[in-house]
């Protein structure tokens, strides 16, 4: 493939509701562009970008996939993303090197919650954007309805660019209002089209929506508004020019009518892309730190290198790869660079473009191209690759916060080392799974964004390694603290069994801190009835036993403990003696200060369509929630809670089932509760049997 500037490259990132066909649209589109002799479909499991075992046997995407076509003489990178927000990470990722999102909706379904979800993050990168309406010759499909939908759930500025002369069954024919044609397609895999005058029924319908898209793209730009205002319309070198601008600056947003399964509408699309989308070079503003500062990094194929990698790749049949966006100079194998964010340097070895799984050697690749690179020794995705002093980190990818999390339990023991092997790998693959050993509960602790995604992780472990685990309920981390004060509690530990003993003599102090103020340890000893030497094992002995807790086995917090008096022995006395006096005094006043148990609660914001308002709230409600706030957000409403974490297990998966999949959800810790009294006693009395059993 030949060497292209970056005005004539284009980014695009397929974005939308699982099922709504952004797989198939591109196939079809590589199939057109003539970089594969056949179209594949999902249910025969062999497409382009669905190679991956779990996307052929599940028939959905998993992982973000980078294509490329050749179209008009430039050069169409399209990244084909998950529908599933179980695996919204790769969309994050995807549209952070993308120039232009395009959100593929269903003719007869319209908005769904996939759409509306990766919408969100289109307005928060402010990435210019495009909409096809795909299956329109689906029966029940309603093309105009589905616009206004778009417009009133996604975007007053869709505006429609070609419309089908027929709906349905015999969907075949496109009306373009750039070219003022219908264009007619013959069988997919024929690649026959046929441009025509506009049907006589049409060319009213025709002519109304041509001059709402001129009207709208007159808005967009002063000086092509006022030639619009004398001359009553725009020429094509003005209309093509405010296009450009509009869809840049997002006040325009281009819809397309289009039938992936019959390839009709897709050309207009790549003609209309190729013509009007923004390339690399026109996307301008800050997008990294230069030693701390902000700073533009320009799309200049003559500027230093200067590159992100938004994915990793570890496939058994395809190896490890990290992929790339260049944002400066152009790279070649052989070259050294700087990993700017972790301050390693890393040597490029073989450069691919890649179509799925099949990689097209490529001895450069320059500024705005997109690329992959045999796996970097250590670097992972988010990470910049520069040339080396230059001082740049491009900005870093912002991934979502987990909202559901499970311990792995392993069905065999000795597999420890695999499983982390593996989850790394998946955490390298997609950086929202997190994994992590959590010492307080002694549980390795998996984090994603659904149920399915955490599955698939575990798959992997089954089919890479052979080592099957078991998801269940992570250990709640509760804290231990108590209300009142114990004036004295005296512990004299002394042990004689023949030569020396042990002795150590303490009376405490306990008393309740302020939540948050933590341990505070005072040494109150007057005229050395405990020598200095042995002060510090006392306090070591309490910080151990509060790590341990009395009630669960939960850490002990805010307390504050004195050491006012005790007796020692010139021979017998040691710190271990010392230490275990100061543990056993300190159980004992512990539980003779009316002590409780404290559970987390998390700051969870909740974001659902008023009709499911009460049906999410009393749920809230039921799993011991407060309601702390509501506000509204277009045509969802936002309900902020405190809910304690025990309550929220698989509520990311319950949430969807309240609300027919429209309901997500974020959490965050808040601070630490009194655990209800009858709470208390339940959580106690399982820890009690679940020591009994060990």
């Amino acid at each position: 493939m030949k060497e292209y500037n970056p005005d004539a490259i284009r980014n695009i990132a397929f974005i939308g509701h699982g099922g709504s066909g952004k797989t198939s649209l591109a196939e079809n589109i590589l199939f057109r562009a003539g970089e594969v002799n056949r179209i594949g479909s999902v249910d025969e499991g062999n497409t382009t970008s669905d190679f991956n075992k779990n996307e052929i046997e599940r028939k959905i995407t998993i992982s973000a996939t980078p294509l490329h076509a050749e179209w008009n003489n430039t050069k169409i990178n399209f990244i084909d993303t998950p529908g599933y927000s179980d695996f919204i990470g790769q969309v994050v990722s995807s549209l952070h090197v993308a120039d232009t999102a395009v959100s593929i909706i269903k003719g007869a379904e319209g908005v769904e919650v996939g759409t509306e979800t990766t919408w969100e993050y289109v307005q928060k990168n402010n990435s210019p954007a495009a909409i096809i309406v795909n299956k329109v010759d689906n029966e029940h499909s309603k093309f105009d309805e589905t616009v206004e939908m778009a417009k009133d759930r996604l975007s007053q500025d869709a505006t429609v660019i070609t419309f089908p002369t027929a709906e349905g069954v015999n969907f075949n024919s496109v009306v373009d209002l750039i070219k003022m044609k219908a264009v007619t397609f013959g069988d997919p895999s024929s690649k026959k089209e046929t441009v025509e005058d506009i049907p006589a029924d049409l060319k009213d319908k025709a002519e109304e929506l041509r001059t709402q898209l001129i009207e709208k793209v007159a808005e967009s730009d002063e000086e092509i508004m006022e030639k619009f205002f004398e001359e009553g319309t725009l020429n094509d070198e003005d209309l093509k020019k405010g296009l450009k601008s509009a869809i840049l600056n997002g006040s325009l947003i281009p819809v397309f009518a289009a039938s992936a399964s019959k390839a009709v509408g897709i050309t207009n699309f790549l003609d209309f892309a190729s013509e009007y989308f923004p390339s690399p070079a026109d996307r301008t503003g800050n997008n990294a730190k230069k030693n701390g500062e902000d700073f533009e990094v320009k799309c200049d194929p003559n500027g230093e290198p200067t590159f992100l990698v938004f994915k990793s790749l570890s496939e058994p049949h395809v190896g490890e790869l990290s992929i790339f966006k260049v944002f400066s100079g152009s790279v070649h194998a052989g070259l050294d660079l700087e990993n700017t964010t972790l301050d390693k340097t890393e040597r490029l070895s073989q450069l691919f473009i890649l179509n799925g799984k099949n990689r097209k050697e490529m001895t450069k690749i320059s500024a705005g191209d997109i690329g992959a690179v045999v796996k970097l020794k250590d670097t992972h995705t988010g990470n910049t690759l520069a040339a080396k002093g230059s001082g740049i980190i491009l900005n870093p990818i912002e991934f979502p916060e987990s909202v559901i999390r499970a311990a792995i339990r392993p069905k065999s023991k000795g597999d420890e080392d695999k499983i982390s092997s593996g989850l790394h790998i998946v955490h390298e693959e997609d950086p929202t799974l997190s994994v992590r050993f959590d010492p307080e509960l002694s549980q390795t602790i998996i984090s994603g964004q659904g149920e399915l995604q955490l599955s698939l992780a575990t798959k992997l472990l089954v089919d890479r390694y052979g080592v099957e685990v078991d998801l269940i309920e992570p250990r709640i981390p509760y804290r231990e603290t108590i209300r009142a004060v114990c004036e004295d509690s005296e512990y004299k530990h002394k042990k004689q069994s023949g030569g020396r003993g042990q002795y150590g003599h303490v009376h405490l102090k306990l008393e309740p801190q302020p939540r948050g103020t933590g341990f505070e340890f005072v040494n109150a000893i007057v005229g050395g009835v405990v020598p200095g030497r042995f002060i510090p094992a006392v306090e070591k002995g309490l910080t151990e036993i509060m790590s341990k807790g009395i009630l669960t086995g939960s850490t002990v917090i805010d307390i504050k403990v004195t050491l006012f008096d005790g007796t020692f022995h010139n021979v017998d006395s040691d710190e271990i003696s010392f230490k275990i006096a100061a543990s056993q005094a300190f159980k004992k006043g512990f539980l003779s200060s009316k002590p409780v148990l404290l559970e987390p609660i998390y700051d969870v914001t909740v974001k659902v369509p008023e009709e499911f308002m009460g049906d999410v709230m009393g749920d809230i409600s039921s799993r011991r929630g407060k309601i702390s706030g509501m506000d509204s957000e277009g045509p969802f409403q936002i309900i902020k809670a405190k809910v304690p974490l025990a309550e929220l297990y698989k509520y990311s998966t319950h949430l969807r089932s309240l609300t027919s999949g429209r309901g997500v959800h974020a959490r965050s810790f808040s601070h630490y509760e009194t655990v209800p009294k009858e709470v208390e006693e339940k959580v106690i009395d399982e820890y009690n049997k679940s020591k009994e059993e060990e």
